[in-house]
C-alpha cells in the first residue's frame, strides 16, 4: 500500500455534517445508572460533568448500513478508508462549557486529517476527526480525536500489540474497577457503538485476532476522567488522551492519577499485571 493519499479520501479532507441532540433526562439518567450513579439526582436544568459530552451525539446509522464489524460502512458517515479494522487511539479536548438537561445541543463533525503511514505493526492510516460541541451559538467543547485503521489478522494469526510499559508510581489516589460485561454493554448501548469487538467473543478472536472481547477505550477514557474529576478540585478545562494498550471485557483495572499542580493533572490506567493501558493529561481551572 502506499502512504500517498488517494484522491478519492484527499476530497473527504475538511468536509462536515452536524449532528443535533435532545439532551434528555431519560438518556442523562441511563447514562447515570450505567455510571453507578442515582439516577434521580439528575433533572431537567442541572449541569452535566464537563466531560459528559463525549457520551452524546451518536451516528444513527439505518441497519442496512452497517457493516460487518458492527461499524456504520466507509462512506457512510466516515471517509472509505480501504483498511478493515478501526481502534480509538487518543483525543485533544478543550472544554468551554457544560451541556445542560433538558436543552439541544449539536456536534459539528469535520474530517481534519487523513494520514497513511508504515507503522511497526504494519500499514495503518490514522484519521483525525474534530468535534465542535455547541449548546445553541456556545462553543462548549473542541474535541480532536484519532482512530487507527489496520490491516486484516492473517489466518491463524494474533493482533499485535506494543511493548508492556510498567504503570507510573506513587500515585495520590486509586480506584480499582471490574469491567465487567454488563457494563461494557450498557455502555455501548448509551453511546450506540456496536462495534463487535466488545461483544461478539467469536469475531474478536477469530477475524481480529484478540484473545477475547476487547473493552471500549472510550468506555476506559470516561471511568478514568470521572476519577480524576471526583479526586481533583476546580473545574476540568481539558485534557489529552491516549489509549496505549488493549484491556479485555472481564478483566479488572486500577484508575490512578497525581495530586494536582498547577491546575494539572496526570492519570493512568493499570492492568492486573501494572502495565499502563491509557493515559491523560488533564487541566483544571
Amino acid at each position: 500500500m502506499s502512504e500517498t493519499l488517494s484522491p478519492e479520501l484527499a476530497a473527504w479532507v475538511g468536509r462536515t455534517r452536524v449532528v443535533e441532540e435532545d439532551v434528555g433526562l431519560g438518556q442523562v439518567r441511563r447514562i447515570a445508572g450505567m455510571l453507578d450513579l442515582d439516577p434521580a439526582g439528575f433533572k431537567v436544568g442541572d449541569r452535566l460533568p464537563p466531560h459528559w459530552f463525549t457520551l452524546f451525539f451518536a451516528d444513527v446509522s439505518r441497519q442496512g448500513d452497517i457493516g460487518p464489524d458492527g461499524h456504520p460502512q466507509p462512506g457512510v458517515f466516515l471517509p472509505p478508508i480501504p483498511l478493515p479494522r478501526r481502534m480509538g487511539a487518543g483525543r485533544r479536548v478543550q472544554i468551554l462549557d457544560q451541556l445542560i438537561v433538558g436543552e439541544t445541543a449539536s456536534k459539528t463533525a469535520e474530517v481534519a486529517a487523513i494520514l497513511p503511514k508504515q507503522a511497526r505493526t504494519g500499514f495503518i492510516t490514522v484519521l483525525t476527526m474534530r468535534h465542535t460541541i455547541r449548546r445553541g451559538s456556545r462553543v462548549i467543547a473542541v474535541d480532536e480525536f484519532d482512530a487507527i485503521y489496520r490491516e486484516a489478522v492473517k489466518p491463524g494469526e494474533k493482533s499485535g500489540t506494543s511493548t508492556p510499559t510498567p504503570a507510573p508510581a506513587g500515585a495520590a489516589w486509586s480506584v480499582v474497577k471490574h469491567l465487567s460485561s454488563p457494563l461494557v454493554f450498557r455502555y455501548s448501548a448509551v453511546t450506540w457503538n456496536a462495534h463487535r469487538i466488545h461483544y461478539d467473543a467469536d469475531y474478536s478472536r477469530d477475524v481480529e485476532g484478540y484473545p477475547n472481547t476487547v473493552q471500549n477505550g472510550g468506555l476506559t477514557m470516561q471511568l478514568l476522567l470521572d476519577a480524576v474529576v471526583a479526586h481533583t478540585p476546580g473545574m476540568l478545562r481539558g485534557f489529552t488522551a491516549r489509549l496505549t494498550r488493549p484491556i479485555h471485557v472481564g478483566e479488572t483495572i486500577t484508575l490512578a492519577g497525581s495530586a494536582p499542580e498547577a491546575g494539572r493533572v496526570r492519570a493512568w490506567v493499570a492492568n492486573a499485571e501494572g502495565y499502563e493501558c491509557a493515559q491523560l493529561d488533564c487541566e483544571f481551572a
